[in-house]
This record gives structure tokens, sequence and C-alpha cells, in this order.
């Protein structure tokens, strides 16, 4: 098994028409990942290297089974390309696109409500399970198949961390990039949960980082709900305080969301925290080789 993504996905992009969406789109094909539509208002009855475009997203459901959209669409339409996929059935959205309003995730969210609908993202590299399929932006063949889940704030630290662990012998049920924006549309804790469940993975790696208290209460999430082996990076040990660091929920605002109170949060309810990617790959590999 895996999560959210695997050899069941059916994938419809929205965008694919655009440079970064075909781009990614095919690579995603190339991959394995079941490709089977795209979607482009006003360029219905085109394709894209033989995938056929439709005009919405329900017509890509009716006629190829989509049940995962990928939005690549400019973010001030991103909104309603994820209530357009929502609307029409699909139940994994991974919107990768960048600068989201805030004010738009959060009436998505109360949208989304009780919906039974996975979204990922905005602003974040998408979900690989490897060998089955990828949905995003990672480099998918620095991966490998094994029993470790990877949940991210960041997509960069998760590449390298990922890659360290293939290169210890060790591979991934599911990587997951849930983004850097305050307001995300899955949690840690989301995630969290579903690796809880999934018999495939056996041990989960979390990638934090500072600003907000996302990572405090998945700490506490952790201790209650969770039984199998969590080791957690915090990125942002030297970040100066009030600057945002290259993500919009990267912020330490007074005291709150540093890289210390985080890593105190998750020492304190047992779970191991590395100051580097490549310590956290150590580890991991230390506790999977007991």
């Amino acid at each position: 098994m895996a999560i959210i993504v695997d050899d069941d996905t059916r994938l419809v992009v929205q965008g694919l028409t655009g440079s970064e969406g075909r781009f990614h789109g095919l690579r995603n094909r190339s991959y394995g990942t079941n490709l089977v539509a795209g979607v482009t208002p006003g360029k219905g009855g085109q394709d894209v290297e033989g995938v056929p475009i439709y005009h919405t997203v329900a017509d890509a459901v009716s006629e190829q089974g989509a049940n995962t959209a990928m939005v690549f669409v400019p973010a001030a339409f991103a909104a309603d390309a994820v209530y357009e996929a929502v609307d029409a059935g699909v139940g994994t959205v991974i919107c990768v696109t960048e600068g989201v309003p805030a004010h738009d995730m959060l009436r998505i969210h109360t949208y989304l409500h009780g919906r039974g609908v996975t979204l990922i993202g905005p602003n974040c590299p998408g979900v690989l399970s490897p060998g089955k399929a990828n949905v995003g932006i990672m480099p998918a063949e620095i991966f490998t198949a094994g029993n470790i889940g990877l949940i991210s704030r960041s997509g960069t630290l998760t590449y390298q961390i990922g890659h360290e662990l293939s290169q210890m012998g060790l591979g991934n049920s599911t990587i997951v990039g849930i983004g850097g924006d305050p307001i995300v549309g899955s949690s840690f804790i989301d995630v969290l949960a579903k690796f809880q469940a999934d018999p495939e993975t056996e041990y989960v790696v979390m990638v934090g980082e500072i600003g907000g208290d996302e990572e405090e209460k998945a700490a506490a999430f952790i201790e209650a709900e969770v039984t199998k082996p969590v080791v957690a990076y915090i990125a942002g040990f030297t970040a100066p305080p009030g600057k945002t660091m290259g993500h919009a929920g990267a912020i330490i605002s007074g005291s709150s969301g540093t890289a210390e109170g985080k890593k105190a949060a998750l020492e304190a309810k047992g779970i191991r925290v590395a100051r580097t990617p490549t310590e956290t790959a150590e580890i991991v590999a230390e506790i999977a080789r007991r």
C-alpha cells in the first residue's frame, strides 16, 4: 500500500497545456503515473502528447475516470480550480501553485469540511509513492520504495533526506510535501494519521520548519495516536526573528515558532529531533536497523 497516490491513481492535470503543467505532467507520466487527462477551459478536444484535453474536470471524470487532480494554474485562479475538482467528484487534489491568497485557503478549508476530500498544498512539491505514482514536481528518480513515510513543509529538504535514505539502502512508502504556506489543505496531523493506518509504513520522518505551531500540535498527536517510531527535523535553528525565510509560513513572531521551541516540544513527547538533514537520515537508519 501507500497513501494519497498509488497504482490506482488516475490523474487529471488542470493546466496541462501550460509550459509548467505540461513539463511536470508528462514527467509524472514518464515515471508511471496514470495521466488520463488535462483540463484547460476553451481547449477541449486538443491533446498533449496523446493526453486528451477537456474543458472541465467534470468531463475528465466522466470520460476518463479521473480521481486525482493536480492544480498547475496561476495563483489567482487556483482556488477556483480546487473548487472545480472537488465539485467534479475528485477525491484527491494536489495544488502545486505558489502564492494562493490566505483568505482563499480559509474559504476552501470551510468548503472541504465533511466532504472527504484530501487536499495537499498549495505551494507544495506534491506526493510520491516510489514505484507507484508521482503527482507533483518531486525528482522521483532519487527515491526508492521502502517502509519509511516522509512528511515535510519543505520540498528541497525532503529531496535531500529521501536521497540520503536511499544511499543508506532504505526507502520510502510515500513522500508528502504538505506545503510551506501558513494555511494548507492537509496538516502534519492529517498525514500522520494516514501513515499510522498504512500497513506498509513502519517509520515516519517529519520535516518541519520555523513559524506557526503545527509541529507542536503534531507532537501531542504523535504521543496520543501514533504507535510507529517518528523522527523529526526542524529547519531554521539559525533563522533571525521576524524575517520570512523562503516560505510564507516560515517566520518567527516574538518567541513563538522557533526551531528550539519546536525541538523542545517534540522531545518532551519522546520524539527524537535531528539538527541536520544528514543526522535525520542517520537516526532513521539506526532505528530501522535495530
